[in-house]
């Protein structure tokens, strides 16, 4: 089937390009235009119903009608001479406060987006009084727009009535400050601006260089990278028509986890292409270049499509998971690597079929096989001492994993940098109010099932509540209880005297804080805790099942497909082990640096799950490669060693130079401060699968196992020409130069006509079959 599909595809080329451009531009647009319509900044939404926080949010819409306003600025408002406000300042203060609170905000479609495509966000903001600090320095008020506050139009938005604000505060003789909501998310994308365009500059850079390295050529330097952004934009676009057609929301962080995992995966499968199609147009150069981009992608699609798979069947399982973010995560990815897979079968075939060798034009390249290099050295070293790099490798990954012992999950949710005039405003508040002013919580009180009817509160009834809630140390204000219309549910605000975002917080909201609440709720009611802290130590709850849970299904996904794929059992034990191994280093690696090193309270709640779906599955994809092209070689005659030392030398370049152009693009999320560890801890994870497992443990462990490693499949040397059944062919006591098949016919390597590209274990055309003999090392 697959060989099917990239024939068609060559045979077809130009209008197989042609259908891939008019899809990519055109779900690119739609994609980029829909996206923040799709997402859901609310983390405390992707929690089920059952946990306590849900509940709370769940009775403050039902009874008070209210919706957590994620986007809510806190605006300080100071006298500029330093001065306490007097009561005419205070005065000037709720008069402008009122009159922003009437001016409508127009925004503009700047880009020119169509029409139906553009979403118009003019509105009038909502602006209402907060508090004053207790020594009279500042007041507060509280800005609320409306929107996704991801969407740059909208903070474009937020910008306007900022700098409305400072203007007309200014001309009073009052200076102001904005924090929290979406003046923190605008001053992160404003001080990141000119760093993230650096850094996207810098990993295109990246990328063009390795292959300019790896090729010596314009168009295979540049034509990938083209063709991969153009179905990115497509993949995108599929996602987000997919959550428009069944209603579902994802997480902020998806869009730039999909264009790394897409751009990564999507190079990686171009290079595995175009390293396979460079040297069986080596081998013969008379082929015409439509038939040996064909007969390229039927044999390197098997791989691609195997490693493609174990990344779907890797992120499918996220959608068993009880936490929204990653129940949506998952399969998103998942669709996005299909997509690119459909892409790698269909257009990369045709893209080779168009260029043929001008697709390395002006290296020379083609002319002559090149000399032994550093992974042919590379190669015979590991065949030659093979228990010695195992021990090595094994070693230095142990010692890397020993770096997640004491482990800590940091669930902290401030994602900005430290130098921002937002971070500057939230300091100068909470040197006067309690620290959690600007993160409040509720109590929500509510009559429970049934007996709803009957109850009706009164301040009276949850005196016991507001009293034993003022008591907990750590509780820095409690407000008075407020009653909805009928009287059958109550909500009392409080604020922490901690920092809502610190694992303190989180400690204070699950325990006493909600002991007390459940122990003093009046007879016939349920009471729930919401706010920051309460959402996040749900979400670690929710977090820990799932660990439990999707940990073992993805593993045994994996497993399975490699089972399928190399026909064996020993061979997949020996490929877990080790992905395995490189996970458990990964992420010591990750708790050594930013617990230990650089001293964060731990490491991200999401970073182990993300951790181990990316680089399990992503680096799988080199062990395949590498295993498939060592059975590829164990089917030529020689000994397993010497069909290890072959599948290093050929296939170590390709892997090396994907796990560099991998590793390069997660590096780049390192800017963001939201995505930061995820980035630098998975391409640490990539290069150690790419440079360590992939090109020296398994090909060590291979060498030590021999044919062995593909138990209970039979895998030998080819028998010669017309000896049926019988005893092997004598192996030469020299592998013969790689490009021909050793025996009678030396015929060449790559001289494959479209018909007998053959899969493993089948005769060729002329009647060679694999020995069935004793199997020889």
């Amino acid at each position: 089937m697959i060989r099917s599909l990239t024939a068609g595809a060559a045979r077809h080329a130009w209008k197989v390009i042609l259908l891939w451009v008019v899809l990519g531009v055109g779900l690119t647009l739609v994609g980029q235009a829909k996206l923040f319509g799709v997402t859901e900044p609310a983390v405390g939404n992707f929690l089920p119903k059952s946990y306590d926080s849900a509940a709370a949010l769940q009775v403050a819409e039902d009874k008070f009608g209210e919706k957590p306003d994620d986007n809510a600025v806190t605006v300080l408002v100071a006298r500029k001479d330093g001065r306490d406000l007097t009561a005419g300042d205070r005065e000037r203060v709720d008069r402008l406060a009122a009159a922003l609170g009437k001016r409508p905000l127009k925004a503009e479609n700047t880009e020119d987006t169509p029409s139906f495509l553009w979403k118009d966000h003019s509105q009038t903001p909502k602006v209402a009084p907060l508090t004053d600090a207790p020594d009279g320095s500042f007041r507060l008020l509280s800005v609320s727009l409306s929107g996704n506050m991801n969407d740059p139009e909208l903070q474009e938005l937020y910008r306007d009535f900022r700098d409305d604000a400072r203007k007309e505060f200014a001309e009073a003789g009052l200076r102001t400050g904005f924090t929290g909501g979406i003046a923190d998310m605008a001053d992160t994308a404003d001080d990141l601006e000119s760093t993230e365009l650096l850094v996207g500059i810098l990993t295109m850079g990246l990328i063009v260089l390795l292959n300019v390295l790896a090729f010596r050529s314009v168009l295979a330097a540049l034509l990938p990278l083209v063709a991969v952004t153009i179905v990115g934009g497509a993949a995108t676009g599929a996602v987000v028509g997919a959550a428009l057609l069944f209603d579902f929301k994802i997480d902020p962080s998806t869009p730039s986890l999909i264009t790394v995992v897409l751009l990564g995966i999507g190079i990686d499968y171009f290079l595995f292409l175009l390293f396979r199609f460079r040297e069986m147009l080596r081998a013969e150069p008379a082929g015409h270049r439509r038939d040996v981009a064909a007969a390229c992608a039927g044999r390197v699609g098997a791989a691609v499509a195997s490693a493609a798979l174990t990344i779907v069947a890797a992120f499918a399982t996220l959608g068993i998971a009880s936490f929204g973010q990653f129940k949506v995560l998952g399969p998103a990815i998942a669709v996005c690597v299909l997509v690119m897979l459909a892409a790698s079968l269909t257009l990369m075939p045709a893209l080779l079929a168009v260029t043929g060798r001008a697709m390395f034009w002006p290296s020379r390249a083609l002319r002559k096989e090149p000399r032994a290099g550093l992974s042919a050295r590379l190669g015979e070293r590991v065949a030659r001492r093979p228990l010695l790099f195992v021990m090595a490798s094994v070693g230095l990954l142990v010692a890397l994993s020993a770096g997640a012992l004491g482990m800590r999950m940091d669930y902290g949710t401030d994602a900005g940098t430290d130098d921002t005039p937002a971070v500057a405003t939230a300091k100068e508040i909470s040197r006067s109010l309690p620290a959690g002013v600007s993160h409040p919580h509720t109590v929500y009180v509510a009559a429970e099932g049934s007996a709803a009817r009957g109850v009706r509160l009164d301040a009276p009834k949850l005196t016991g509540l507001t009293e034993k809630l003022k008591a907990v140390e750590g509780v820095g204000r409690v407000a008075k209880p407020v009653l909805n219309r009928d009287r059958t549910a109550a909500k009392v605000d409080f604020y922490l005297s901690v920092d809502a975002q610190s694992q303190r917080a989180r400690d204070l909201i699950s325990g006493e804080v909600r002991s007390v609440v459940a122990g003093q709720a009046p007879r016939g009611t349920e009471a729930h805790v919401s706010g920051e802290a309460a959402i996040f130590a749900d979400v670690s709850e929710a977090v820990r099942k799932d660990l439990r849970v999707v940990f073992p299904v993805a593993a045994a996904l994996i497993a399975l497909i490699l089972v399928l794929l190399l026909r064996s059992l020993l061979a997949p034990l020996v490929l877990m082990l080790a992905i395995g191994l490189g996970f458990t280093a990964t992420l010591g690696s990750g708790v050594l640096v930013f617990q230990h090193v650089l001293d964060r309270p731990g490491v991200s709640f999401t970073l182990p799950l993300v951790l181990f779906l990316f680089v399990v599955a992503l680096g799988t994809d080199y062990n395949i490669l590498i295993s498939d092209r060592i059975r590829e070689e164990m089917g030529r005659p020689g000994t397993a060693r010497q069909a290890v030392a072959a599948a290093v030398r050929h296939t170590a370049p390709a892997i090396v130079t994907a796990g560099a152009v991998l590793a390069g693009s997660f590096a780049s999320l390192a800017v963001n401060p939201a995505t930061q560890e995820i980035g630098l801890v998975t391409a640490l994870g990539i290069g150690l699968s790419s440079l360590v497992l992939s090109i020296v443990l398994v090909p060590a462990v291979v060498a030590l196992l021999g044919r062995a490693t593909w138990w209970p499949a039979r895998s030998g040397r080819r028998r010669a020409a017309g000896h049926g059944t019988g005893p092997a062919a004598p192996v030469p006591a020299q592998q013969p130069p790689y490009g021909t098949y050793a025996g009678q016919d030396a015929r060449p390597y790559g001289t494959y006509a479209e018909q007998d590209i053959r899969s493993y274990g089948t005769s060729d055309q002329d009647g060679r079959t694999h020995a069935r003999g004793r199997s020889r090392r």
